[in-house]
This record gives C-alpha cells, sequence and structure tokens, in this order.
C-alpha cells in the first residue's frame, strides 16, 4: 500500500544517519498520508513537518528516548514515547475528531496538548485570534476569554483584570521578561503593540511560583515567537479601520532568514479620534454634560511603534535579541479630569476630533531583551536579560490648587503645565536548568532578578521617586506517572526591598502647630526603608483520560507592597479623590485551590474551572470620612489598609457541533468577593467584575468558491446585574449586547488577503461597564463599531549557499 511504499523508500534513504534518529509515517481516515501534520518533541523544541507522503523525521537527536505529540487539523492529537534503541521506524494513525475544546481560542493542537499537560488554569491564543478580535489594546483584544476583563479608560488604554483581581496583582510577561511601567494607575494602560504578538498565554490564579511576587491574580504572557523558515524572505502588511473613533492604521513586517542567523523588522501607525458614546449627555456627579455629536471630547490618540528581532538558530543553541519602542499620546475625557468637570472650553475641544489638546498623556517605553537556551542531551540552559525605560508625561493646563501659588515664576524648574512626571528603568534576570532524567521526570530549578529606579517630576506629587529590588529561586519537579498523569510541584523563596525618597512640596502652606500658624513647605513623604521575603509553593495534578481531563492545583502566593500603596500622599485627579499609603504594611499572603474538569466526544465537549482564594491580609485602599484641605476642593481622603478577604468562583464552557461546519457554544464566568474584617466587612472589592455568559454560534468552512476558510461568528454576551459593590462604586445594571465577526482569505493571482471584520454593540446599546474606568461618572460604553483589518502577506525563498 501507499503509505508501507512511502516508508519503506525512505528508509532505504536513511542508512548513514545517526544512531539517534528516527523517521515515520502519519495516516487518517483509510490509511491515508496526512500532509502537513505536525510531529513535536516538545523537551528538545524541536519540530518535524509531515511531506505530501506522509512522511517525518527527525536527525542527530541528543537522546534515546523521546516522547512524540503528533497532530493535525481536524484529528484527535495522539502522544507517544518512543525508545529509540528499539524502535526508530513508527507509523501513526489520527482519528478524526469534531469537535475541540475552548472555541475561543486557537486550533493548534500542540496547544491543546499543552494545557492538558498543565495543572493551572490557562487560555492560548494566536496573532490569528487577536486579528479576528481586534480591540483598542492588546488586553482589550483578550476580553473575549472567560475570566478575562478590562478596565478601560478611553478607547485606546486597558488593563487587564483576571478573575477580579488587577493592577500589580497581574503580572504581564513579553518575551520571557515581566513588562514593567507604571501599571500603579487605572488611568495606565500597556505598552505593547497588539500588532507584534504571535502567540498570548493567560494563566488564571496564582502563578508567583515561577514569576515571583506580583503574580498573586495570574499572568498574561505575550511572545514574538514566531521564526522565520531557513533561507526565506517574508513579511505582511496589515490595514485596520475602525469607524466608533475613525481609527487608521497600518502595521508592516520584514523578515529574513539566511542559514542559522534571521532578522525581522515591524513598524506599527495608528491614529483615531474620539470615540462615540449612545448619548448625547453625561452625568458627573451633580453635573450634567453635554456631548458633541455623542463624543467624549479630547480622547482621540496615536501611537507610533517600532521593533527588530534578530538571532541565530541552531540545533542544540539559539540566542534571540527583541529590542522594541512604543509612543502613544493621547488625551483624557476633558470634562473628566482635574477638580471643576464644567470648567472646558466647549468650542475649542469641540473644533475637531482628532485634536490632542489639554489634558492629555504621552507615553515612550522602550525594551531590549536576549533570550537565550542550549540544549544539552538531557539538559536545558536558559537565560534571559531584559533593560526597559518607561517615560510618562501628564499635561494639562496650570491651576491654582490649594495654597499653589496662582501663577509659576520664569525661574521655575519645571514646565507650570506638566501635571506629573514619572520615568522608570528596569533591569531585569532569569535563568533557569532543566534536567531530564527520563521520559517521565523532569527537574527544573531558576533564578529571577530585578531592579527598579523611579523618578518623578512636575507640579503635582502622588507617587515618590523609589528604588526597588526583587531576586528569588524556585524549584520545580514534574512526574508523568502514565501517559495520561502529571504530577507538578514546586517551591519559591523571594527577597525583597523598596527605599522611598523624602519629598516636600515646592510651594508653602500654612502649618498650625501648638496655636502658632507658620507657612512651611509641607513634606508628602519621609524617607522610608522596607524588606520582604517569604517562601511559596504549589502542588498540582492532572489526569488525561481518553474523553477526561482533570486538574486540581493548591498553592500560597505574596506579593510585595508597591510604594505606591506604602508612601502615596496625593490627588487623583482622574478619582476626584486624596489618597494616603501606609507604611506598615505587609506582604499580601494568598492561598488558592484551583481545579478543571472536561469531558469531550466528537461532537460535545463541557468543562468547568472553580477556584477558591483566601487572602489574610489583602491591600485595600479603603474610603475614610476625612477630606482634603490643602490640595484641592475638600477631595474624600482614601487610605490603604489590609483586610481578610474570600474570593471564589469560576468558568464554564459547553460546544455542541450542529454539523461539519456549524458550532455552537456556551462560556461564562462569576467571581465572588468578600472583605471578612476591616470598616469594610461585608463588603466586595473594588472593580469586581459581575457574572457574564456568550451564547455563540459560529459557522467555519474549508472553502465557498474563492474564499478559503470563510467564518461567521456571532455573539450573544449577557451581564448581570452588579450589586457587590464598593462606596463610592455604583451599583451597575446588567446588559446584553451582540457582536458580530465574519471574515477569510481572498486569492488574487496567488497574493493572498486575510480579511476580518467585526462588528460591535451591534444594535448601539446604552450600556455601563462596571470594570471601567468612566463608571463613577456615568460615562456608558462605545456605540456601534465597524472593525476592519486587512493582511496581506508574502513570501519568497533565498539561495542556498
Amino acid at each position: 500500500m501507499l503509505f508501507n511504499f512511502s516508508l519503506v523508500c525512505y528508509s532505504g534513504l536513511s542508512f548513514g544517519q545517526h544512531i539517534n534518529s528516527m523517521h515515520g509515517l502519519v495516516t487518517g481516515k483509510g490509511e491515508t498520508p496526512l500532509m502537513h501534520a505536525t510531529v513535536l518533541i516538545s523537551s528538545l523544541q524541536l519540530q518535524s513537518i509531515t511531506d505530501s507522503t506522509g512522511v517525518f523525521s527527525f536527525d542527530d537527536l541528543p537522546v534515546t528516548k523521546v516522547v512524540l505529540e503528533i497532530s493535525c487539523t481536524g484529528y484527535e492529537t495522539q502522544v507517544l514515547r518512543i525508545d529509540l534503541q528499539k524502535k526508530k521506524q513508527i507509523v501513526v494513525k489520527l482519528n478524526e475528531t469534531l469537535v475541540k475544546l475552548h472555541g475561543v481560542t486557537v486550533k493548534g493542537k500542540y496547544i491543546e496538548e499543552k494545557k492538558k499537560r498543565t495543572s493551572l488554569n490557562i487560555e492560548i491564543v494566536d496573532d490569528d485570534f487577536l486579528k479576528k478580535n481586534l480591540g483598542g489594546s492588546l488586553i482589550k483584544s483578550l476580553e473575549r476569554l472567560p475570566g478575562v476583563s478590562t478596565i478601560d479608560i478611553g478607547s485606546g488604554q486597558s488593563k487587564p483584570v483576571i478573575r477580579g483581581l488587577s493592577f500589580n496583582r497581574v503580572v504581564v510577561v513579553e518575551n520571557s521578561i515581566k513588562h514593567e511601567a507604571q501599571q500603579w494607575g487605572a488611568d495606565h494602560g500597556l505598552e505593547i503593540d497588539q500588532y507584534a504578538i504571535d502567540y498570548a498565554e493567560i494563566i488564571k490564579g496564582p502563578a508567583s511560583l515561577v514569576y515571583g511576587s506580583e503574580a498573586i491574580g495570574g499572568i498574561i504572557d505575550v511572545r514574538n515567537k514566531a521564526i522565520p523558515s531557513e533561507n526565506t524572505i517574508g513579511g505582511s502588511i496589515d490595514f485596520s479601520g475602525k469607524t466608533n473613533n475613525d481609527l487608521i492604521g497600518t502595521s508592516v513586517t520584514l523578515n529574513t532568514r539566511k542559514n542559522d542567523f534571521f532578522i525581522k523588522l515591524r513598524a506599527t501607525f495608528l491614529d483615531y479620534g474620539d470615540y462615540r458614546v449612545p448619548t448625547d449627555q453625561v452625568a458627573i456627579y451633580s453635573y450634567t454634560i453635554p456631548l458633541h455629536e455623542n463624543q467624549l471630547r479630547n480622547t482621540a490618540g496615536e501611537e507610533r511603534n517600532v521593533h527588530a528581532s534578530f538571532g541565530l538558530i541552531r540545533k542544540k543553541f539559539r540566542s534571540i535579541w527583541y529590542v522594541s519602542n512604543v509612543h502613544s499620546k493621547y488625551g483624557f475625557f476633558a470634562n473628566a479630569h482635574g477638580l471643576e468637570p464644567r470648567n472646558v472650553n466647549l468650542t475649542v475641544h469641540d473644533a475637531s476630533s482628532r485634536d490632542i489638546i489639554y489634558p492629555f498623556q504621552e507615553v515612550n517605553h522602550f525594551k531590549i531583551i536576549n533570550k537565550s537556551t542550549y540544549n544539552l542531551k538531557k539538559w536545558k540552559v536558559k537565560y534571559d536579560f531584559g533593560y526597559q525605560r518607561n517615560f510618562r508625561e501628564e499635561w494639562s493646563q496650570y491651576t491654582q490648587h490649594g495654597f499653589m501659588p496662582a501663577a509659576l515664576s520664569l525661574n521655575a524648574s519645571f514646565d507650570p503645565d506638566l501635571e506629573r512626571e514619572f520615568k522608570k528603568d528596569m533591569y531585569s534576570a532569569n535563568t533557569s536548568i532543566t534536567y531530564k532524567k527520563s521520559a517521565q521526570t523532569q527537574f527544573s530549578v531558576g533564578l529571577n532578578g530585578e531592579y527598579k529606579d523611579n523618578s518623578i517630576g512636575g507640579r503635582g506629587f502622588i507617587i515618590p521617586a523609589f528604588r526597588q529590588f526583587n531576586f528569588g529561586g524556585f524549584a520545580i519537579a514534574k512526574y508523568d506517572y502514565s501517559i495520561k498523569g502529571t504530577i507538578q510541584a514546586g517551591v519559591r523563596y523571594d527577597q525583597g526591598g523598596v527605599t522611598v525618597d523624602r519629598y516636600n512640596d515646592w510651594f508653602k502652606s500654612p502649618f498650625y502647630e501648638n496655636g502658632v500658624i507658620t507657612n512651611q513647605f509641607l513634606q508628602r513623604s519621609s524617607d522610608l526603608r522596607r524588606s520582604f521575603s517569604n517562601m511559596t509553593w504549589s502542588v498540582g495534578y492532572n489526569l488525561n483520560q481518553e474523553q477526561w481531563l482533570i486538574k486540581f492545583n493548591i498553592g500560597k502566593s505574596f506579593r510585595m507592597p508597591i510604594p505606591k500603596e506604602l508612601a502615596t500622599n496625593g490627588v487623583n485627579y482622574h478619582r476626584f479623590s486624596f489618597e494616603v499609603g501606609n507604611a506598615d504594611l505587609s506582604p499580601e499572603i494568598s492561598h488558592q485551590i484551583d481545579a478543571g474538569i472536561e469531558f469531550h466526544s466528537n461532537r460535545f465537549a463541557v468543562g468547568a474551572n472553580p477556584f477558591v482564594n483566601y487572602f489574610s491580609n489583602y491591600i485595600y485602599l479603603n474610603p475614610t470620612s476625612r477630606y482634603d484641605r490643602f490640595y484641592g476642593f475638600g477631595n474624600q481622603v482614601f487610605e490603604y489598609t489590609q483586610n481578610q478577604v474570600l474570593r471564589y468562583g469560576g468558568e464554564v464552557h459547553a460546544h455542541y457541533k450542529l454539523s461539519s461546519s456549524l458550532q455552537f457554544t456556551v462560556t461564562g464566568e462569576y467571581v465572588y468577593a468578600e472583605q471578612l474584617s476591616g470598616a469594610k466587612r461585608g463588603y466586595s472589592l473594588p472593580f469586581s467584575p459581575p457574572a457574564t455568559a456568550i451564547l455563540n454560534i459560529t459557522y467555519q468552512h474549508n472553502k465557498i468558491k474563492s474564499i478559503k476558510d470563510p467564518y461567521f461568528s456571532l455573539d450573544y454576551k449577557l451581564a448581570a446585574l452588579q450589586r457587590n459593590i464598593v462606596p463610592p462604586e455604583v451599583i451597575t445594571p446588567g446588559y446584553q449586547v451582540f457582536n458580530i465577526r465574519i471574515g477569510g482569505d481572498l486569492v488574487f493571482q496567488r497574493q493572498k488577503i486575510s480579511v476580518s471584520i467585526q462588528i460591535q454593540n451591534l444594535f448601539n446599546r446604552h450600556y455601563f461597564n462596571h470594570t471601567s474606568y468612566y463608571r463613577l461618572i456615568n460615562v456608558p460604553e462605545p456605540g456601534r463599531n465597524f472593525i476592519f483589518n486587512i493582511t496581506l502577506p508574502f513570501s519568497g525563498n533565498l539561495k542556498r549557499n
């Protein structure tokens, strides 16, 4: 038969190979050879693709026992353990599958296999998912995943929320280096270009075992992992547009690889105007603010990003450099910044929807990373180095607050319109060694270190200058006691410290002491030095039966207090509050249990991922009965404190294959949080997302006329009433909204053109998102939005040496 003949012919050509080599044949229904099937040896980061006769091969393997993961679109993945001393030729027959778990994630069988072998609850997506769900930012594009939501400010800035936790409790990692900016502020987004991302992995729940402090709520791990094929040249051009804020943008990439060396270049340019909401006025506290043409004035922005990556790729060694500069400038909603929402020149602001005038924010994030890996038989050595500089400026017209002078002198040390300035330098280093004792047993040890130096400037004060270091080490053991079961356990130790600088006002205020009034430069922060250490651990278990997947993970994690929590002392003009830190805060300690159970058959799949989380000392910004009298007009004072907190919830999903092209999916998420002690005992936590569900129906076909892989997808999203709030939050009504996605690949004279179209908020519904930054001032979510993305890939071959 054909497949036997192909294998015999191939084996006849392999007599000169190294003793640790292997080849094989992959077939499908009726023993038909499968072309483009993927055969992966994940422990060695080696991959082979079957040719037109279904044959694959590996040469010069550094081990005698390997675990193969064989996958192909439309077929069930098989995992085989092979002893090369006994067997060098194999034939694998894959069974067809009609339904895949997690219809919202990517199709890759390798990814499904990774999720099966990981005890934590994870979601994994690729650039195809990101383009089909393109939002105003990377995090907004991930919001459709269960358990993931966002805190939004404007149309281009979002902060990630995983199971109700955000800010410094969620770590974003880019190419193995922790992304470090000013993530403590609700108005500060992430300086990451979503067009440059090839792959994103979202870990829901504590992940501080590998990533250290601050990964107490979860991880968003994004990577630019695609490496060009040998001796090729290629790239792509993306064109994007959005009707709600009149966005126009493009992202262009070019890559080439000659033998072992490759280089990739990318440039992204975005420009957008004020975004529209389905109302002509908003109520900001006791004021009614009219909106010109339904637009939030001064929410326009622009983004200018450049990226370069290059490296050396060999069988046993690879070293890759990533260099990027992400620059953005965007306005703050003019009526929601400062102390007087009505004090806005509507004539100036409403003259153009694309200008960026006061108040606005400008951010530049420079990053350079090196990732290197050595494969030495049973050993794998990895190290990563990174440097980042985040430079952020907030600009607004100088206005006298409190006892500030009416006008600054010409000799002032800063521009009077520079409200705040933050400049942070960060140095990072990671290293790990993995020892593959056998096909079943693996050990890993690693070290992480970070140093941050943050300086401040401008006329306003909220956090002091500081320096911070973190250092930690971990050890993890993983044992596959059978092809279906895995046990993993690990421990970690962290040591860290922070040094805060003293800060005094640049202007004098009256100071009352013993009945005497004097004018003084009031002290806003004092010199402070704190150190922290802790031991964390985690134990996980996986069981993979033919139709069942069971996960269980229990662990302890911790988070060091950040300088804002320890030493802030200023007005938050975005929230109309005065925030005060607490120098005596202790590290947050969290214990969590995660579980997962999934069942799948040829036409049906269902699963649930519950969790229970207990904080013995959750750090919380608590509103008080006091009001500030020095720096504004009576802002309520909020103080950082610590309380016991209990959290539980989870995600569910179900998928049913109605036909070979039509699938129905339901996903849902729920989070409950309650403070068990303190002044807000019995209340929830800020920005707690409501229970939500998405009902989806997707039609996808191999080909319709000249359109390859066409798809149509309709989402019906429901969000429940959120009454579990913390003052000054307000109850948020539930809502229902429809979203549509449609697209496919067109081919004109051998040129492939990928087209994706979205219609968000199809019926232009007026609704509020409880986790939106603007919810407190009654700004609804954006109105109807048509989003277009067109990708033109191109490629060619280079001459071999």
